[in-house]
């Protein structure tokens, strides 16, 4: 099971001092949020893709990159790198040169993203969004995997013999999650290649993910990859919690009720009893991401956001500081009762070692 952080990187007012970030003191704290993600023993962090305001994450790589030179042990991900309107060979050439620079701590989470006007701005057609997703992914696994690609598709030129540099590390391509808060045509892609799916478990009722997770797992076993059980599955999540419950709750209302995506909507206490949002005591929150379990089987991701809606960095860091407290409680709840044929989260070690494995059996 890992645990780990994921941003948005929003320019967001404060709404308690009126104070809004410069780009430069938002892209920074990213990076301070990262280190810190691995000072408590986090084990992921990932960035979001964006190319409009009030966001600044453009350019994920350029991001990771800067932290895989920073840090030792972190895995670095996306969430998410839209794979509708990147060009399939780019995201092949950077995930490839990101993930030796990293030593293998690269995998990625693809997704069409949540801003419409991104189409256009890149010469697609949003209507066109599923096909995108799904042509652009087969070109993208034949460009990981084969050194001489033809390829003839719908929504890019031709290739013919076309090789994508560098190869990936060790010959083993970034593990994929693909990401989804809606859309069962994506759930049935990640199926299909096995790979993984990260339900971003934030805004919408427990009982919507369900449904959505229950299929991708059904399709994973129907695929032949391993029991529904086995398919890998994430989780993204919220929380802001204090030492005494009711702190809390008061001081993270402002930034709720202001937020740009909820705010103004349901109240903070029907919105916390409606979704993953934990606002409380830390005992609360673990109590209800080990819950999560509950609804959606053991799976092997679990990332948080933590510094959305205007709150400042050292309040994200300080609640970084109260998760690294309670990490060991939820490593173990999560830990406890898991079946041993339920997969760890993958990494590129365990994929080079599952695939020498699988070739040693073949000779054999």
């Amino acid at each position: 099971m890992q645990f780990g952080i994921f941003t948005v990187g929003d320019v967001t007012v404060d709404p308690t001092t009126g104070q809004e970030p410069t780009e430069n003191e938002r892209i920074k704290a990213m990076v301070a949020l990262a280190k810190k993600a691995e000072d408590i023993g986090l084990d992921v962090f990932a960035t979001g893709e964006h190319h409009n305001k009030p966001f600044v994450p453009s350019s994920p790589t350029t991001m990771l990159g800067y932290i895989a030179a920073q840090t030792e042990t972190l895995q670095l991900s996306t969430s998410t790198t839209l794979i509708t309107t990147n060009d399939p060979v780019k995201i092949a050439e950077d995930f490839a040169m990101l993930q030796h620079l990293a030593d293998g701590r690269v995998d990625l989470m693809l997704g069409r993203g949540n801003t419409g006007p991104v189409y256009p701005w890149f010469g697609k057609d949003i209507r066109q969004g599923i096909p995108l997703a799904i042509e652009n992914y087969h070109l993208l696994r034949r460009l990981w995997r084969e050194e001489n690609v033809d390829w003839q598709g719908k929504f890019r030129t031709p290739l013919t013999s076309f090789t994508s540099t560098p190869r990936p590390l060790d010959d083993e391509p970034p593990f994929v999650w693909h990401g989804s808060i809606r859309s069962p045509e994506i759930a049935e892609q990640a199926a299909y290649y096995g790979d993984g799916f990260f339900a971003n478990h934030i805004f919408w009722p427990t009982e919507h993910y369900k449904q959505l997770i229950g299929f991708y797992r059904e399709r994973f076993e129907h695929y032949g990859h391993g029991t529904a059980a086995q398919a890998i599955v994430g989780l993204g999540g919220q929380f802001f919690i204090r030492p005494k419950s009711q702190d809390a709750v008061d001081e993270f209302r402002p930034y709720f009720d202001n937020a740009p995506v909820y705010g103004h909507g349901p109240s903070l206490e029907e919105f916390t009893q409606q979704t993953p949002l934990t606002v409380g005591s830390p005992q609360q929150f673990v109590d209800k991401t080990l819950g999560f379990r509950e609804h959606f089987g053991d799976y092997q991701r679990q990332l948080f956001l933590v510094d959305h809606a205007g709150l400042p960095l050292k309040t994200a860091l300080e609640q970084l500081d109260l998760l690294g407290e309670v990490l060991p409680d939820l490593r173990a709840g999560f830990a406890e009762g898991r079946p041993a044929d339920v997969p760890d989260a993958p990494t590129h070690a365990a994929l080079v070692a599952a695939r020498s494995l699988a070739d040693a059996e073949a000779v054999s």
